[in-house]
């Protein structure tokens, strides 16, 4: 494992672990509620989703180039924002490693 996997791995637990703690603690639709419950909430939403939705569409194009399926990381996405693609780059640097 190189430095890089190594960085990604550790800030994709750190994420992992705060969002079980959220959800836990507010619940999955709770989040989201209290998220859009505010105009500077709802920016951040807009801002994310307009930023994880350019993410996508290079993971598609990255994951073609590759050779690597992406349908489990962008469902990831969709479910657990910025998770998906932390684990696509761990995977891909898992995949480079090997050519």
């Amino acid at each position: 494992m190189n430095t890089r996997q190594i960085v990604l791995a550790l800030v994709a637990l750190d994420f992992l672990a705060m969002t079980v703690y959220v959800v836990a603690n507010h619940g999955y639709v709770g989040m989201f509620a209290d998220l859009l419950s505010t105009w500077p909430g709802i920016l951040t939403a807009f801002d994310l989703t307009i930023a994880l939705v350019m993410i996508a569409g290079w993971m598609l194009v990255d994951a073609r180039k590759h050779g690597l399926t992406v349908a489990p990381y962008l469902v990831a996405t969709l479910a657990f924002g910025s998770l998906g693609p932390l684990a696509y780059l761990l995977r891909r640097e898992s995949a480079l490693k090997t050519h």
